[in-house]
């Protein structure tokens, strides 16, 4: 019965093929294009294939100062006239930073494809990397860490968790990176390192809605076509070792309120069988009101303000993690050990029919309402494309989560979860003695390394820039005031989805 129900709503639940129209640049670029003139939006994506794997000790969170520099004026646009340009036109965008990639994204009224084209090649070709801009930005991304990080509870020892579950230091490094080390970057670094990372063959661009294929192919080509390549980016190594780095140890935070603790468990690489099904248990574990661990400590012994888990996704070793905040004179072990309870039961007996059923119905629901986002789709072909080098992938992976057995779960939950191999990291209040003395402690306290960047061949001169493309509606850029010019708050530090339609994990 159990099998027949799992064949029934993979063969019954078909989704539509994704329209893609693939090609490659003479530079490198490679380019998917996918129409649907359902609405008149057009949706663009630029992924570069440069992430926090890519940095060397010594020059960590350069991939997150270059989403920032990235918005500092080029050639043809002025500091921060990217955003004004694209909000006149009614649009939104944003760029993020992960492990993987760096990204940067704008949905627009079709009529103003031009004008995207035009912004993303002029910075690819022609961004000011000066030393002006670094000043600025290097205190932008320290600002960003002592708000966002050091001024909230409980998220740098998030930032702590990868140094204890990761050898490699590739893996291991957070994606906002050490201060000491963009305190020593010069703009020679900086300089190098974008030459080296935002070329357009370490790049992909997607186009997802309203267009003409052949007249969006063309002005790619008129955008793009002259941006000179580069040499091929040095090789990563994120081997791992099999055992964790360091399997306990305790987080005195200066902001937290109450003690917590972190769990985490090093997990095969995206897109290999164990990862999948490893996926689907966390769901099942943590995700929603539903879940098991909610049910349990939440809405059951009430002993939890919450308990949150996510999937850190990357190309090679990954991860899993959860997050639970007892309530106050709550026993923390106690806690832990009931979800270590919970772990063996699945490890032991698998999810019960009613609970895969649940799962293969929430991701058909995902799939559906991701797919009714033109963003959502260009940025996953934008993945597949970069990550697989086929973004066809993106029809097929729903599949390759329905194909995912009660066995399958319990399988893979024993053999890399209900394992000693795994992290407890508790948090504790810290005492007034211990606030001052780490009051101004780095969340990553790695010495600064060989500060060069690695050797290639000198860069090829790229030809002068395109002129701005004719706007249908005026969008003339106005004097950007100093309020104006402030960059949106960017999601650095954010995993790639875990599974169709799944969000960030936020403590």
């Amino acid at each position: 019965m159990f099998l027949a129900e799992k064949n029934f709503v993979t063969e019954r639940f078909q989704l539509p093929p994704t329209p893609i129209d693939e090609f490659t640049l003479a530079n490198g670029l490679r380019v998917v294009l996918s129409p649907d003139r359902a609405i008149p939006v057009v949706s663009i994506a630029v992924y570069y294939d440069v992430g926090s794997r890519n940095e060397k000790e010594g020059r960590t969170g350069f991939a997150h100062l270059f989403e920032h520099m990235m918005f500092q004026g080029s050639e043809n646009v002025p500091k921060a006239a990217h955003f004004q340009y694209i909000f006149n036109a009614g649009g939104t965008m944003n760029g993020t930073t992960s492990t993987e990639r760096t990204n940067y994204f704008e949905t627009l009224p079709s009529n103003y494809l031009p004008l995207a084209f035009w912004l993303e090649s002029d910075r690819m070709r022609s961004l000011k990397v000066t030393q002006e801009n670094l000043d600025n930005q290097r205190n932008a991304v320290q600002e960003e860490k002592r708000l966002r990080y050091d001024n909230q509870p409980y998220v740098n020892a998030f930032l702590r968790m990868n140094e204890l579950l990761f050898t490699n230091p590739a893996n291991a490094h957070s994606t906002i990176g050490s201060m000491e080390d963009l305190d020593a970057a010069t703009i020679d670094d900086v300089q190098e390192f974008f030459r080296i990372y935002y070329a357009p063959n370490n790049a992909v661009l997607t186009v997802v809605g309203d267009f003409d294929n052949n007249e969006a192919r063309a002005l790619v080509e008129k955008y793009f076509d002259s941006i000179p390549a580069q040499p091929v980016p040095p090789p990563v190594d994120v081997s791992e070792s099999e055992a964790v780095a360091i399997r306990e140890e305790t987080f005195h935070d200066v902001l937290a309120p109450a003690p917590a603790f972190v769990l985490g468990w090093k997990i095969p690489a995206r897109r290999t069988p164990e990862f999948y099904a490893l996926s689907l248990a966390g769901t099942l574990l943590f995700e929603g009101d539903s879940s098991r661990l909610y049910q349990k400590l939440v809405k059951g012994d009430e002993s939890v303000v919450s308990i949150e888990g996510g999937v850190d996704e990357r190309r090679g070793p990954s991860a899993l993690y959860i997050f639970a905040l007892p309530k106050p004179d709550e026993e923390v072990g106690k806690i832990r050990e009931q979800i270590f309870d919970e772990i063996k039961r699945i490890a032991a007996d698998g999810p019960s029919e009613a609970e895969m059923e649940k799962l293969r119905n929430s991701l058909c629901n995902e799939a559906v309402r991701g797919r009714q986002s033109t963003m959502y789709r260009a940025q996953r072909l934008a993945e597949f494309a970069l990550y697989d080098s086929d973004p066809r992938l993106v029809d097929s992976e729903l599949d390759q989560y329905l194909s995912v057995t009660a066995e399958d779960i319990k399988r893979a939950v024993a053999r890399y979860v209900d394992v000693e191999n795994r992290v407890v990291l508790d948090i504790v209040p810290a005492t007034a003695a211990e606030q001052a003395e780490v009051a101004t402690a780095a969340a990553s306290p790695q010495s600064p390394g060989d500060p060069h960047q690695p050797a290639s061949p000198p860069p090829q001169v790229p030809d002068l820039p395109a002129a701005e493309p004719p706007s249908p509606v005026h969008a003339d850029v106005p004097e950007i005031k100093p309020a104006q010019a402030e960059k949106p708050q960017d999601p650095a530090d954010v995993p790639p989805q875990s599974k169709p339609g799944s969000g960030p994990l936020h403590p």
